[in-house]
């Protein structure tokens, strides 16, 4: 990739959240941090060594790592409950022709395990365009029927469409939220690279989570399995990839989201007097503990 990407992704991310950061409706933001606009904010998701959520943490357990430096943290909330904005981002392509039964029982699984009246879901699906079928709505009834009409034709353009629907959550909310990719994983069109759509994600602090349900002939048999370019795409934003070709993997990953959006701390550090995009690192002081957290974000000199 050319050296200059990451200043051009830097600069689409740094315009893309100025502008929504003024947008964002009061309702739907997360718990505030004092001086909102001039902190980083990043959630974490904290799980021991068996995968389970741990919720007791305090603020002297973790560590932020900013570009390879050691950052204090200026505000620290353990977040748990609260309600979730998800865009189900489905397949449309005509690979996945053979799997749409999958991605309609997803749908509904993943909305089984929501709150209607506290979260709510746009559905989305793509070949080479991104298409929205629903709104950002909490009126499950909608969504089901907007199941029935994702299309499978044509060919793939997946990043450009992860891309496309991280911008769109984070206009429509600052609250626990996330992107659910539903999807073979093949892409064949996207003019964005995984990289670059990490790099967009990340800084707009968007988790990805995608579930590949199909069945690959030599792929891992673990549900949490490595992915490749997506599954590292995933996993840069704080989200993660799931092997899901059946319907026990499908709900045990499922389940796995909505538990990592609704149990997160929110941590906050001044951002570096730099432009550009800066890596993140949010570590504990506990080595059997794993945290998952967005590891980009856009920082802006302040003569700029």
């Amino acid at each position: 990739m050319h050296a200059s990407a990451p200043l051009v992704v830097s600069a689409l991310v740094l315009a893309l959240s100025t502008s929504l950061i003024a947008e964002a409706p009061p309702q739907d933001e997360q718990p505030r941090f004092r001086a909102r606009v001039d902190v980083v904010t990043i959630a974490a998701v904290v799980r021991d060594r068996h995968g389970r959520v741990v919720q007791t943490l305090t603020k002297d357990d973790f560590t932020v790592v900013d570009g390879g430096e050691s950052r204090q943290i200026v505000e620290f909330q353990p977040d748990a409950n609260g309600p979730i904005s998800v865009a189900l981002l489905i397949d449309g392509s005509g690979s996945m022709r053979q799997s749409s039964s999958n991605s309609r029982r997803v749908g509904e699984t993943l909305l089984a395990l929501l709150n209607e009246r506290s979260d709510d879901v746009a559905l989305m699906s793509f070949d080479t365009r991104l298409l929205t079928l629903r709104q950002f709505t909490n009126d499950f009834r909608q969504l089901r029927s907007g199941l029935s009409e994702v299309d499978t034709f044509g060919a793939t353009s997946i990043y450009d469409a992860i891309a496309g629907a991280a911008g769109l959550v984070d206009e429509h909310t600052r609250k626990r939220r996330a992107v659910l990719v539903v999807t073979d994983g093949s892409d064949n069109w996207s003019t964005y690279s995984p990289e670059e759509v990490a790099w967009i994600a990340s800084a707009i602090d968007v988790p990805i989570y995608v579930l590949a349900v199909t069945a690959t002939a030599n792929g891992p048999s673990d549900l949490r399995s490595v992915g490749g370019e997506l599954g590292d795409l995933a996993r840069a934003t704080g989200g993660d990839y799931f092997a899901a070709d059946t319907e026990t993997r499908q709900a045990m990953a499922l389940g796995r989201v909505i538990e990592d959006l609704r149990h997160q701390y929110l941590i906050a550090i001044e951002p570096a007097h730099t432009t550009g995009l800066r890596s993140l690192e949010v570590r504990t002081r506990k080595p059997a503990l794993k945290v998952r957290a967005r590891q980009w974000y856009a920082a802006q000199s302040d003569d700029d």
